[in-house]
């Protein structure tokens, strides 16, 4: 069975991760080096924090069931990077079914083998994709996006791009509105329409 090290559980979320009362569930480890990262620590080693294997985290996460049936809600997974976790996620599927909204905030940088498993499971996608630019996105990210264009093309070839919200950020110092422009016309051409457009508001780490 697989496990996985969580560093956070947090029940009762309403409209920030998906439809409904949704429980946001953070694993460990990212692919990526952002220069304003939200969850530092992801990057701690994995036994800082439990381990849990599909099973046990869903006997945790029950308690909510009638507020995630009652509302269309379910779980969230986020980090890090849970694309990384797939065959954890997979396993947790199966355990809680076809009812509840189980949905991944995403950098989809990732091997594209990674994804086509997840698509089938998973019911929605919230992907940062930070910028489209490769020079703006390595600058940032300290890694180069084109496992993220690859995946972006999957999941649209896949039929699922409607089931998909995009965010795009400002990032003071790295991008600007007219580079944000950019990206949704790019991400409109593959077929996305659902944007989050905000702005970043952390110092440099």
């Amino acid at each position: 069975m697989e496990t996985a090290s969580i560093f956070g559980i947090s029940r009762h979320r309403m409209r920030t991760d998906g439809d409904g009362v949704t429980t946001l569930v953070t694993f460990t480890g990212c692919p990526l080096r952002c220069k304003y990262c939200l969850n530092p620590q992801c990057f701690k080693p994995e036994d800082s924090f439990p381990c849990y294997t599909p099973s046990e985290l869903y006997d945790i996460v029950k308690k909510d069931n009638l507020y995630f049936l009652a509302t269309g809600g379910g779980i969230t997974f986020g980090g890090g990077e849970p694309a990384l976790r797939g065959a954890f996620i997979r396993e947790f599927r199966q355990l809680c079914g076809r009812e509840w909204h189980l949905c991944m905030e995403t950098s989809l940088n990732v091997p594209g083998d990674f994804l086509p498993p997840l698509v089938k499971d998973l019911d929605f996608f919230i992907v940062d994709i930070k910028d489209m630019d490769p020079e703006i996105y390595r600058a940032y990210t300290g890694k180069d996006n084109a496992k993220v264009l690859e995946n972006l093309r999957m999941i649209a070839t896949a039929g699922r791009a409607d089931d998909c919200t995009i965010r795009i950020p400002l990032i003071p110092g790295y991008n600007t509105d007219e580079d944000r422009d950019r990206s949704i016309a790019a991400l409109k051409e593959l077929g996305f329409s659902k944007f989050d457009k905000f702005t970043y508001r952390y110092g440099k780490r």
